[in-house]
């Protein structure tokens, strides 16, 4: 099975493990991701935060690392990709600001292609007007983008994955493992274990 083309939409002070893990471990498995952010050009980079449960009322945030683009948004199709990945974080909160972030995102949908996103990821698929009638796990203090866009907030563990049709969503990136795995089964993505022995 040929990889996928994956495009994945980041900005400044996203999550930094929402980010890094996606974008290397889709790559692991032998699909291209495309991480593009509006008004930046392939080799710039994005600010990350790196964001934790230490025990207070909200997450902690702390800087992260420099997260190097790979592609240019003013040239992105959507047309051209066959999956989304949204990260979390606080860039969605800016990047549903911008119009042509939101129509790049109604592309997936329109067309139902795959989409995956994760933690503060749902506000921007809130923005987009593309949660009416769907079930969608995000951060807990999104639930009201979530209701409020007509969606169905998926309350579910802080691991845990949640898939409605095409759509994977988990609360933060301790939900890697299960949110990662529900959306390469999504994408149609078939890893052999005998294969992966036999590669070491």
């Amino acid at each position: 099975m040929a990889g996928k083309r994956i495009l994945m939409i980041v900005g400044d002070f996203g999550e930094d493990y929402e980010i890094m893990v996606p974008f290397q471990a889709l790559q692991a498995v032998g699909h291209s991701v495309d991480a593009v952010c509006p008004g930046k050009k392939p080799g710039e980079s994005i600010a990350t935060s790196i964001h934790d449960f230490e025990g207070q009322q909200t997450y902690s945030e702390k800087r992260g690392h420099n997260f190097a683009l790979n592609a240019d948004f003013a040239a992105t199709r959507a047309e051209d990709y066959d999956a989304l990945v949204i990260p979390g974080g606080r860039a969605p909160e800016y990047l549903r600001l911008n119009p042509d972030v939101v129509a790049m995102v109604r592309h997936f949908f329109d067309a139902k292609k795959p989409v995956a996103a994760i933690c503060h990821g749902a506000q921007l698929l809130a923005a987009a007007g593309v949660l009416k009638d769907r079930q969608c796990s995000a951060y807990p203090a999104c639930r009201p983008d979530v209701e409020l866009a007509g969606g169905h907030f998926a309350d579910i563990a802080i691991d845990a994955a949640h898939t409605h049709d095409f759509l994977v969503t988990a609360p933060a990136w301790p939900a890697h493992p299960a949110w990662l795995s529900q959306f390469l089964a999504v994408l149609g993505t078939r890893i052999s274990h005998e294969q992966v022995r036999a590669a070491a």
